[in-house]
């Protein structure tokens, strides 16, 4: 069970890391715009640089469970990240959904591996 939940914070942070990079440095081609909605919406997140803090975010959380130090913290800057993801591809581009849901699964077995590190939010009052 651990070189399991190794792996998968490895492979998540590997993930992580290089889309975030990729956000700064370009090096992955970026296809054109999906038509419609999803277009539009790519179209105003880059226009308003909100992007920045989200690939920021990206490498930093990415970072932190390649490293294996503060991976709660690592997990808790990805998690938003990931809902918006999966919500932006399960909503307007489902395309891109599979990937988000290995993404998604990934996460949710890295936080049962830290799961004592949230124990404080979890429990009941």
């Amino acid at each position: 069970m651990k070189i399991a939940l190794m792996v998968a914070r490895l492979l998540l942070g590997f993930i992580f890391v290089v889309f975030g990079l990729n956000g700064f440095l370009h090096f992955i081609p970026t296809p054109p715009p999906p038509p419609g909605l999803a277009g539009q919406f790519t179209a105003v997140l880059a226009a308003s640089h909100y992007l920045v803090p989200v690939f920021a975010l990206q490498l930093a959380g990415g970072v932190l469970l390649l490293l294996g130090r503060f991976v709660p913290l690592g997990l808790t800057l990805l998690g938003p990240v990931i809902v918006n993801i999966v919500l932006f591809h399960a909503l307007m581009e489902p395309k891109g959904l599979p990937l988000a849901l290995i993404v998604t699964a990934l996460w949710l077995f890295t936080a049962w591996g830290v799961r004592s590190a949230f124990a404080g939010i979890l429990s009941p009052a």
